[in-house]
């Protein structure tokens, strides 16, 4: 009896040592210019190599078509500090096109609507929190041409 009443009481001081349950993080991507190509959303944590967050191997990354309403799911996302970067990718050639090589020719988005001046966003204008369970996200699509 007293061995059933050790292992229920470690079984339930190992419950409050879990880890936090991953959640889901939706967003829902507004003002595309056109459905041509695809939308690429990259989701990281790292501060550092936002938004080129494809060098991060734990970001969530995914690419689903450009369409009238585009909805991008990401599961199992750990809970805590997350930035979001989109590329309307028109002509689905897989990078960021550019005019004169400075200014983006295809669409962008990023989590917080965070501002771009004459570069990529801050970190810190983007970051935002992520809890258990489901979150809804909204990123507005900008174009500069």
């Amino acid at each position: 009896m007293r061995r059933i009443a050790a292992l229920t009481g470690a079984a339930a001081l190992a419950g409050f040592a879990s880890p936090a349950l991953a959640g889901t993080v939706t967003i829902t991507v507004t003002d595309l210019r056109n459905t041509d190509g695809v939308i690429r959303a990259c989701m990281t944590t790292v501060e550092d190599i936002f938004p080129r967050c494809i060098r991060d191997p734990k970001s969530h990354r995914t690419v689903v078509p450009a369409g009238d309403n585009v909805t991008i799911r990401f599961d199992g996302v750990e809970p805590g500090r997350y930035a979001i970067a989109l590329l309307h990718d028109e002509n689905e050639d897989g990078k960021a096109n550019r005019v004169l090589g400075m200014a983006p020719k295809e669409g962008y988005g990023f989590s917080r609507d965070a501002p771009v001046r004459m570069a990529p966003p801050k970190w810190d204008d983007a970051v935002f929190e992520v809890s258990e369970g489901s979150q809804r996200v909204t990123i507005k699509m900008r174009y500069f041409l």
